[in-house]
C-alpha cells in the first residue's frame, strides 16, 4: 500500500512559564516562542487516523508509521501542509488536497477540545490562551490548484494560509528545482497567483522552486515570502539550498528562511551534527542579520537526521549550541519562532 505524506510545518508555542533551555543555560522565555519545525508524517491510508493524536498532558502520538511514537511538546501550534505526491498530478492533485484537508477537518472535530484551526496571528494567540494546539493549514505543491485562481480562493476559505508553489517539478505555476535545465520560472498563471495570494494575505513559499522561479517571485511579490525549509549553498552545495544573492533578496523582501535539518542539505558528505546546523545559521546571520531565520527542520520527511538530533525532542540542542556561540536570548527567540510569527502577524 502506497504511503501518503502529510507534511506539518510545526510552530510549537510555549507560554512564558515554559522553558526550552537546560537549567544551566539562559531561559528563552519569549511570548509565543518555540521552534517552527517543518515535518513530514506518514499515514498508510486515508482510512487510518491522520497520524496526529493529542493525548493527556499534550503528548503527541504519531499514528500510522508502523509503530506509535510519542513526543512531549507542551503548548503547540501546527501548520499542517497537504503534500501533493507527484503520483496524483496532474489529474488528481486537487482531489488529493481536498481529501487531506477533509481528513484534517474530521480530526479537528474529534479533538476540538485540544486543537483549533487558526487563520491568523490572533487565532494563534487565542488557541494558546485556551491551552489548545493551534493549526494553520498550508499546501505543499501548487499543482493542487490545477491552474485555477478560483481554487486558490476556495482553499483560502477552507483555512489554507500558505502554499509552497512547487515540489521539485514543473506545474502550472512554475518550474521546480529539478527542472533547472529548462531555465523556466513563473508562468503567466504563476504571476497572477502571486498577486492574488498577496491580496488574500497568504504566505508564498519558494522552497523547491527553480532559481528562475525564485527570482520571478521576488520580482512579482509585494509581500514578504518564506523559504520554509532550505539552507545556505555556500556551506552545502545541494541545489535545494540558497545562494548568497538569494538570501540577500529574501532579506530585502522582508522574508524568512527556515533551516532544514536534512544532512544532505547541511553537508556535502551527507553527514551532519548540530554544529553543521549552526554553520548555516551563522553564515546567514553574517550576511543577513538575525531577523530572517527560522527553523524548518523537515523531521519525518527525511530518512536521516544529524547526529544527536532524533526529532523535536532534541531541538533544544540547537539552541544550546547557539547560546554557547554567544547568541542572546532575544536572538535565539527570533530563530525559535519570533521571525516566522512576525510574518504571520503582519501578513
Amino acid at each position: 500500500m502506497k504511503k501518503i505524506v502529510l507534511m506539518l510545518i510545526a510552530a510549537l508555542l510555549l507560554l512564558s512559564a515554559c522553558e526550552i533551555s537546560k537549567p544551566h543555560l539562559p531561559s528563552w522565555d519569549v511570548d509565543l516562542t518555540v521552534p517552527l519545525i517543518n515535518e513530514h508524517y506518514f499515514v498508510s491510508d486515508l482510512a487510518d487516523s491522520i497520524n496526529l493524536f493529542v493525548g493527556e498532558d499534550n503528548v503527541l502520538t504519531l499514528i500510522g508509521t508502523g509503530e506509535a511514537e510519542s513526543q512531549e511538546f507542551g503548548d503547540v501550534s501546527f501548520n499542517p501542509a497537504a503534500f501533493i505526491d507527484p503520483i496524483y498530478s496532474p489529474a488528481n492533485a486537487m482531489k488529493r488536497a481536498m481529501q487531506i484537508i477533509d481528513k484534517f477537518y474530521s480530526e479537528l472535530e474529534t479533538y476540538k477540545d485540544d486543537i483549533m484551526l487558526c487563520c491568523n496571528y490572533s487565532d494563534i494567540e487565542n488557541a494558546v490562551s485556551q491551552g489548545k494546539i493551534a493549526a494553520m493549514l498550508s499546501i505543499e505543491g501548487g499543482e493542487a490548484l490545477q491552474g485555477d485562481l478560483g481554487a486558490l480562493r476556495n482553499f483560502y476559505r477552507l483555512g489554507v494560509r500558505s502554499i509552497c508553489l512547487t515540489w521539485n517539478y514543473r506545474n502550472e505555476i512554475a518550474d521546480g528545482v529539478k527542472d533547472e535545465e529548462s531555465g523556466g520560472g513563473l508562468t503567466p498563471f504563476g504571476r497572477k497567483l502571486i498577486k492574488e495570494m498577496n491580496s488574500l494575505g497568504m504566505l508564498v513559499d519558494v522552497s523547491h522552486i527553480s532559481q528562475k522561479g525564485f527570482w520571478d517571485v521576488i520580482e512579482t511579490s509585494s509581500k514578504p515570502i518564506i523559504v520554509s525549509h532550505s539552507n545556505a549553498r555556500k556551506i552545502c552545495s545541494h541545489p535545494r539550498n540558497l545562494y548568497d544573492d538569494q538570501i540577500l533578496a529574501v532579506v530585502k523582501n522582508g522574508g524568512v528562511i527556515g533551516i532544514n535539518f536534512y544532512p544532505d542539505f547541511l553537508s556535502d558528505d551527507g553527514k551532519a551534527t548540530v554544529k553543521d546546523i549552526t554553520k548555516h545559521i551563522e553564515h546567514i546571520v553574517s550576511i543577513a542579520g538575525p531577523d530572517h531565520i527560522g527553523i524548518g527542520a523537515d523531521f519525518d520527511g527525511i530518512e536521516k537526521t544529524p547526529d544527536g538530533i532524533d526529532g523535536i525532542e532534541n531541538i533544544d540542542t540547537v539552541f544550546e549550541e547557539l547560546a554557547k556561540l554567544n547568541y542572546s536570548d532575544e536572538v535565539i527567540g527570533k530563530f525559535a519562532s519570533g521571525n516566522f510569527l512576525r510574518l504571520i502577524k503582519n501578513t
